[in-house]
């Protein structure tokens, strides 16, 4: 079995895969300063809630773009796992061509999703990734990364909108009956989702002007869902999207845990 470990600014996903389908997955919030044996009691106990063995995963595979927690998240491999992981971006063969000035620049997670993007879906693609940060990246038809957009994730907005101004709440997202909002909590809720709403919009709209030719758009990442149903700009939302990713670089490169 294969564990992928995904981890972002905010939460880390560990997915479980046994050769035909990923059979367990699990979230938990992002702390850099996690260390390994906290990870190992946490896996190991929802493991067992599943019926499933630690001792039964033989390889590994992590992303990260938290840079202090890939040592602890290496030792849980080693340690507990008895597993030489692989880790995005250390001598791992992506098999992508990254077509920007400084292809170093490139997040591991971005990388990984066109990877996963282009397994599934045919032709130019932009992919959307709702998390801290909202990222816009564009997979030509060939499969190579050809660069894209970064802006300030929806939660990311609203954490400093409540920490800059005194008299506005912390609120929880969700889509506003009305976008006139007839009070303080309502006018946030609206601002913010319509408004990001249409950040989605615009900038799909003006990525696919300046492309030129016809793309498909897949949306992803831990809030993506919450735009369903409201934007026709998005073609297609697709949860498992990295993690199909981690799984074809770790096809790609198993001979190196051999």
């Amino acid at each position: 079995m294969l564990l992928a470990i995904e981890q972002g600014n905010t939460n880390t996903l560990f997915a479980v895969h046994d050769g035909s389908e990923w059979i367990a997955q699990w979230r938990a919030a992002t702390e850099a300063t996690r260390t390994a044996d906290e990870y190992a009691v946490w896996l190991n106990q929802l493991m067992l809630m599943k019926g499933l063995k630690v001792a039964g995963l033989t390889g590994c595979i992590i992303s990260s773009v938290v840079p202090q927690s890939i040592f602890n998240l290496r030792n849980l491999a080693r340690r507990y796992l008895n597993i030489e992981p692989l880790v995005i971006g250390e001598n791992v063969n992506l098999g992508i061509d990254v077509r920007i000035a400084k292809p170093s620049e490139a997040g591991a997670d971005r990388l990984v999703n066109a990877i996963g993007a282009k397994l599934l879906y045919p032709g130019d693609l932009i992919v959307i990734d709702s998390g801290t940060a909202t990222t816009f990246d564009i997979v030509g038809a060939d499969g190579a990364f050809e660069g894209g957009l970064i802006a300030p994730g929806i939660n990311l907005s609203l954490q400093a909108l409540h920490e800059a101004a005194a008299k506005l709440p912390r609120i929880a997202i969700q889509r506003p009956e009305h976008v006139i909002g007839k009070g303080t909590v309502e006018a946030m809720q609206s601002g913010v989702f319509w408004g990001y709403t249409s950040l989605i919009e615009g900038l799909v709209a003006r990525i696919k002007a300046e492309w030129g030719k016809p793309m498909t758009v897949i949306g992803t990442g831990g809030v993506a869902s919450l735009f369903e149903g409201a934007t026709n700009s998005i073609d297609h939302f697709d949860p498992d999207l990295t993690i199909r990713g981690l799984l074809e670089i770790w096809r790609r490169n198993a001979h190196l845990t051999d």
